[in-house]
């Protein structure tokens, strides 16, 4: 127990801690059964540093006390799952935990109203950037410029513009999973039945500034579980096709409208199907796996991650030109090279990827920037693999 403790204390930001409670049963009874004092579950996890979250294995029967799993949960549980667990299933679950926590996530409000009745400290530390828009006859074009995941309305806004929630909802391109909500200054149920049969999803109050908010927040919350469903790999926990060109679509508006550079990057691991030949493809799976931790390792708070497909990913970098987008791809492969894989008890493997840089403002849309990444990560294929590549500016030529 304290080798792990001394461990946990070393550890690095991106590591991830898994405790068996059956080893720490175990552990209580041969302090009992050595007639030395006996400690206890809850003093053992108190032991835990509390800057760390962890994982938690129990059996079914543990899993019936609820008193164990109130415990759990006050002991900076990350997760805790039941056993008997297969080995892929533990390790893709594990995956997805450090999917959710290396998104580079980033939601959209638009309020339509004069003063934000909202603390706009919390939702940007949780990834939510809100737009105020003034004009009620704008509000649907600014719907469709930013693809907000919450529309708020004033009910002063609504009571002067009815139509407001048709006009949007009305658009054959409105994104049925996207909320439009009415703040009340107070409580009044017929104005609040008209206004869910106009339209509106739901009625929240604004007396309190930060319950509010933080109903908003489990509103984004359960948004963005709902669409991870239908756009993150299940392997990786990483982004999927779908969910990156979402993803990099809704981030390409968001630098429009702020004048930052995006570095667009395409990643594929070299000579991946002599990989999956030679050592069978549950080994390629680990391959990608560990890749896919370094590179999530190596992501800023904005950036976006993606496997796009195969043993192809794509990384989006916030606020970053083109020659730091390829500096930093340059340190994830290098990164990566240096892993160790037991490919036979006896044999050890490195492997490389080859990778590809475009840049925004550049190339403006999410199809351009592949496509000119992708050109650059063909040259570096063709040039020797292990490397990547940018198209050179006219100042280097």
């Amino acid at each position: 127990m304290s080798e792990f403790v001394t461990a946990v204390e070393r550890s690095k930001d991106n590591d991830l801690f898994v405790i068996d409670l059956d080893v720490l049963y175990n552990m209580q009874n041969d302090m009992s059964q050595q007639r030395r004092q006996t400690m206890f579950l809850s003093d053992l996890l108190q032991r835990l540093p509390v800057h760390q979250n962890y994982v938690y294995l129990q059996t079914v029967r543990q899993g019936e006390r609820f008193l164990l799993q109130q415990k759990l949960v006050e002991s900076n549980c990350l997760a805790y799952a039941e056993k008997p667990i297969t080995n892929d299933m533990l390790v893709d679950k594990l995956f997805n935990l450090f999917g959710l926590h290396k998104r580079g996530e980033s939601n959209t409000i638009i309020y339509l109203g004069e003063n934000i009745p909202l603390d706009l400290e919390i939702l940007t530390k949780n990834g939510v950037d809100i737009i105020q828009c003034a004009d009620a006859r704008a509000l649907h074009l600014r719907v469709k410029e930013t693809q907000p995941d919450i529309v708020l309305i004033n009910e002063t806004q609504y009571l002067n513009t009815e139509a407001l929630v048709r006009v949007i909802k009305k658009n054959i391109e409105f994104d049925p999973g996207r909320e439009i909500i009415m703040l009340q200054d107070k409580s009044e149920p017929r104005l609040a039945r008209k206004a869910l049969e106009s339209g509106f999803d739901e009625i929240l109050i604004t007396t309190d500034s930060d319950v509010l908010t933080r109903q908003i927040l489990n509103r984004i919350n359960k948004i963005r579980a709902s669409k991870d469903l239908i756009s993150r790999d299940r392997a990786t926990g990483l982004l999927n096709k779908v969910g990156l060109q979402n993803k990099a679509l809704e981030m390409i508006r968001r630098a429009a409208r702020v004048d930052k550079p995006l570095a667009y990057g395409i990643i594929d691991i070299d000579k991946f199907k002599t990989i999956n030949d030679t050592w069978g493809h549950y080994f390629g799976d680990i391959v990608i796996k560990r890749l896919s931790l370094v590179l999530s390792a190596q992501l800023g708070e904005y950036d976006l991650l993606s496997r796009f497909g195969g043993e192809e990913f794509v990384a989006v970098f916030w606020d970053c030109d083109l020659e730091q987008g390829k500096q930093k791809l340059d340190a994830m492969r290098e990164a990566f090279g240096k892993i160790v894989f037991e490919v036979t008890p006896n044999e050890i493997k490195h492997f490389s990827f080859s990778g590809g840089v475009a840049d925004f403002p550049s190339f403006k849309t999410e199809n351009d920037l592949f496509l000119q990444a992708d050109a650059m990560l063909y040259q570096a294929k063709q040039g020797g693999r292990n490397q990547i590549c940018i198209k050179p500016t006219e100042l280097n030529t």
